[in-house]
Order: structure tokens, then sequence, then C-alpha cells
């Protein structure tokens, strides 16, 4: 038999059990979000990388020639970072789970910032995915385009080099 005592007990251990599978399932979210967040920047000033050459590319995870830019600048970070390029991709979606599904599937060995409020984008004037611009070490743009196209990488590779000082 059971008791009024008893029944409130069992009621509430089952509301504790069920708080705690919550917990548990929010944990596991922010664990998945904190990996995603990881690989992405605080917060971006340009400031910050003085004397540094920077290709800025924006892009969204429904962008298309953007999964074909991803590799490509993993290939530039990782052949002249020690020259001095910086890449720092900026993520317009409205979406953070799309852009995040996007980064597992095409990871970035490079910087990334998710610009929710569209400031970096209007500031520079984004009408395109991607979009990117090459900044010289004193600031100022040096290049920039709007699209990826594989057959222009190697121009693409050219402006990255002249701006890094190296031979062509």
């Amino acid at each position: 038999m059971m008791t009024r005592s008893s029944n409130y007990i069992s009621k509430h251990t089952k509301q504790r059990r069920t708080g705690y599978a919550w917990l548990a399932a929010i944990a596991v979210f922010a664990g998945l979000l904190q990996v995603s967040a990881a690989r992405a920047t605080a917060g971006f000033a340009l400031d910050d990388y003085a004397g540094k050459v920077v290709l800025i590319d924006f892009w969204a995870s429904w962008c298309g020639p953007c999964r074909q830019s991803f590799p490509w600048m993993n290939a530039m970070q990782t052949k002249y970072s020690d020259d001095g390029l910086v890449i720092v991709a900026v993520n317009v979606d409205n979406d953070l789970a799309a852009a995040n599904q996007f980064l597992n599937d095409f990871p970035a060995e490079f910087q990334v910032h998710f610009d929710d409020d569209k400031l970096l984008a209007r500031r520079y004037e984004v009408v395109a995915m991607p979009s990117s611009f090459l900044i010289g070490r004193d600031g100022q743009v040096v290049e920039k385009h709007m699209g990826f196209k594989v057959l222009k990488q190697d121009e693409y590779e050219a402006a990255i080099r002249t701006a890094l000082d190296l031979e062509n």
C-alpha cells in the first residue's frame, strides 16, 4: 500500500529524474556547440592582424562555391601561414546549426567568425557568396572577388603571393 508520503516521494523522484535527463541532454548539446564554437574566433578586429596579410572570406552553408573554396583556403593557410597569411572565414548564416554542419562536412584549418548581426558583411558591402577580401600588411584592401572559380585558383594564389611580397 502506497501512502501519501511515498506517493509524493515517487512523484518527485520521477520529476527529478526527468530534470536530470534534460540536464544531460543540454550538457551533450552544449558540448557539441562548444566543439563548434572552439573553431570560431570570439570576435574579429582587423587591427589584431597588423602587419599580416589577411584573407577575409564571407561564406554561408547554402553556398555551393564555398564547398570548393574551403579546401583551397586550407591549402593556402598551410602553405603561407609562416609567411604571414591569416585566413578568416566569416559566416553569415541565420542558422547556426547549418553553419556548424557545413564546418563538419568541410573542416576549416583557419579561423572562423560568426557574423550574427551582419555588421562585417555590411562594412565590406558583401553582395555574393563567397566574397573574399585580401587585406595587405598595411590594412588596406589589395584585392576582392565575388564567387570562387576553380579555374582562377592560380590567380587568387598569385595575389596572395604578391601581398606577401613573395616571388610569383
